[in-house]
């Protein structure tokens, strides 16, 4: 299918969004139009430039809706070809990069948790300074491409801090299929200030240096991130 047969043609060439996030209300909108047949199964999406037009936005925040799009199940991006509508429903996992939510949520209490707990017995100065001023600027920042690198580097921090090679390894390792997994949920599921919140919380138990305390906020966050993730595929 050409790009004749897909959304965008024959429609006016902007439509500014109100501010949701910009991404957010692009999403929704995509996404509505999916689950109601206006896009069907089999069209492909116009452009990110003719949809940045369309929208009013950056290219990069038709990016970030797009990613959201296709971490449902909704569309599949092929290389060279654009972006297709495959499915009218949320799919029952997501897909964030080489992982699922599934593979996230069964694996990352046995990570995390632990990791956190260590965290506040070995975390150094330099360390536990650098978890103050993530957490600061996250409960500050609007950008939500800026808000997930940095949620991002919050965890990644805590496993370092964990003195444990291991689990620093396999955080590095999930890291990028985080950042999808909290792009999209924030989207999706309006989960970024419950998340500062959470983070705030194991911030002041690792400051506190209880491990106890740290691992139970860090539970708490995990079982929060798998309920939002069940409310979307269940949804």
């Amino acid at each position: 299918m050409n790009l004749s047969d897909s959304r965008t043609a024959g429609q006016p060439a902007a439509r500014p969004l109100a501010r949701l996030s910009a991404a957010e209300a692009v999403f929704n909108a995509i996404r509505t139009d999916i689950e109601s047949g206006v896009i069907p199964v089999g069209s492909k999406l116009s452009s990110e430039a003719v949809l940045s037009q369309e929208y009013g936005v950056s290219r990069s925040v038709i990016r970030e809706a797009l990613r959201s799009c296709t971490a449902l199940g909704l569309t599949v991006t092929r290389t060279g070809r654009g972006t297709f509508v495959v499915a009218s429903k949320v799919a029952n996992d997501l897909t964030l990069g080489q992982y699922s939510a599934r593979d996230l949520t069964e694996a990352r209490p046995h990570i995390e948790v632990p990791a956190a707990g260590l965290a506040a017995q070995r975390r150094t100065p330099e360390e536990l300074e650098t978890l103050r001023d993530v957490v600061a600027a996250m409960s500050t920042e609007t950008d939500p491409e800026s808000w997930v690198a940095m949620d991002s580097t919050f965890h990644a921090t805590i496993a370092r801090a964990s003195g444990n090679k291991v689990f620093a390894s396999v955080v590095a390792d999930i890291r990028d299929a985080l950042a999808h997994q909290s792009e999209t949920l924030n989207m999706v599921a309006d989960r970024q200030h419950a998340s500062d919140v959470e983070h705030q919380e194991i911030l002041a138990a690792i400051e506190a240096g209880s491990a106890a305390d740290a691992r139970a906020a860090m539970a708490r966050h995990l079982e929060a991130v798998g309920v939002a993730l069940d409310s979307i595929l269940n949804n």
